[in-house]
């Protein structure tokens, strides 16, 4: 009896203790995504994507369930401006799908130049824009704020959540603004919807070309061209090998108006192995739009055409005392840390980490590598 009873202990301990492994192991696989840090190393980043951004399929127990359910039974629909898709307008495909969607709808539109404001309205979750990445379609339109208000000059509107687009340029062909006539922002994409994701695309515009407006946002592979204010609003965003192209000149070159106005809130823009590239100098990397707005440049080459100092309060010097404006381990004449203003930070590693991981944009509930169509 007690052998028995001993052997019972035993096996009950040992149990106990493979019980322990696999609950810490699947911790440790629940969390990798949202933990493990973007490699200094510019030549690790695919193998690092790859580990930590796996398809829904095999993320199913980490992933938002109602996710998991859309990416199950995925559609295409076809956009051709020869007739030869299901629809010769992008705005007609999105208008087919239904309020309340729930399942993938992979939008694949053919190449050309689509020029139709496109709208897809908060109702219309799980829908993804899908070009050839060696024939890419273009998405354009004339909108100014003069007409339709800075955020709805967008020539793409996305109000919906679990957005995607990959292989696609956005533009607002709306002329260069003079600096003398009110109204002349233009934006060219503004996504107000959260957990959405941009996979090689290319974002044209000048003052205000992308409205990053609220919610959790990845780009990656992407290129965003602009003059003043070109990266501006409330989204939490990691930016992650992507091109900021500034079109200087004499004038004012501002790349983020991060529009953080509290303590609590959580939002601000990280730049991850970025390229800031352009003509022009004294750009700034931000300006203190609102009063509390956070950025980070981290592994970020920079050209000559970044202002010394780098970053500006927008003439409210009270603002110098509330901004979290962070440098890391970039580099490039423009990343030059001696000229840099007094309010902002060369980070330490433990300060930058928050903001080199998927965790930044709670990534592991959501982010999914780029379509294959």
């Amino acid at each position: 009896m007690v052998e028995k009873t001993t052997t019972f202990m035993a096996f009950q301990s040992l149990l106990l203790y493979a019980t322990i492994l696999i609950l810490g192991f699947s911790a440790l696989v629940i969390n990798a995504d949202d933990t493990t840090p973007i490699p200094e190393s510019k030549a690790a980043l695919s193998n690092w994507f790859s580990s930590n951004v796996k398809s829904a399929a095999e993320r199913a127990s980490t992933l938002d369930p109602a996710l998991v359910a859309a990416e199950k039974t995925p559609r295409i629909i076809k956009v051709r401006k020869d007739g030869s898709g299901d629809f010769k307008t992008v705005m007609d495909a999105v208008s087919s799908i239904p309020s309340g969607n729930d399942k993938r709808i992979i939008v694949f539109i053919g190449p050309g130049v689509y020029e139709e404001k496109i709208r897809i309205e908060r109702t219309k979750a799980f829908i993804t824009f899908y070009g050839q990445p060696n024939n890419m379609p273009t998405l354009t339109f004339s909108g100014t704020a003069a007409k339709y208000g800075t955020v709805d000059s967008a020539s793409l509107i996305v109000e919906s959540d679990y957005f995607t687009a990959a292989n696609i340029i956005v533009k607002n062909s709306s002329p260069r603004p003079n600096g003398k006539n009110p109204g002349e922002q233009a934006v060219a994409l503004r996504i107000s919807g959260t957990k959405a994701a941009f996979y090689n695309c290319r974002l044209i515009g000048f003052q205000d070309t992308l409205c990053d407006d609220r919610g959790y946002h990845f780009f990656k592979d992407c290129y965003i061209e602009g003059t003043v204010d070109f990266i501006f609003g409330s989204g939490t965003s990691l930016y992650l090998n992507t091109q900021l192209n500034v079109l200087g000149d004499a004038g004012l070159t501002v790349i983020t108006a991060q529009a953080r106005e509290s303590e609590s809130e959580p939002t601000g823009y990280s730049f991850v192995h970025c390229q800031i590239t352009g003509t022009g100098t004294g750009t700034f990397l931000g300006r203190a739009w609102k009063t509390r707005p956070r950025v980070v440049y981290a592994y970020t080459t920079m050209a000559n055409i970044i202002n010394p100092a780098g970053w500006s309060h927008n003439f409210h010097p009270e603002r110098a005392q509330t901004v979290f404006y962070g440098e890391y381990k970039s580099s490039g004449p423009g990343a030059n840390p001696s000229g840099r203003a007094k309010f902002t930070k060369q980070l330490t590693e433990a300060q930058v980490r928050p903001f080199i991981t998927l965790g930044f944009i709670q990534g592991s509930k959501w982010l999914l590598p780029p379509p294959k169509v």
